[in-house]
């Protein structure tokens, strides 16, 4: 199986993920970089068990 790439993991981030951290956790307009970390830590941790990704992505990539 094909490892996602980091330009396809933050891109599918963005368009299942973050609408719903906006949604939770920034309602005032203001960037809450707390909770964009933590829901992509625990996306990138769900591919990481899905074998979509490698450990070395995993451990070293949270744009946020």
């Amino acid at each position: 199986m094909k490892k996602l790439t980091r330009k396809e993991i933050l891109a599918m981030f963005k368009e299942e993920v973050l609408p719903y951290v906006k949604e939770q956790y920034e309602k005032d307009g203001r960037v809450d970089r707390i909770a964009r970390r933590e829901a992509f830590n625990n996306f990138t941790d769900s591919l990481f068990k899905d074998g979509m990704i490698t450990e070395k992505t995993y451990n070293e990539y949270n744009p946020f």
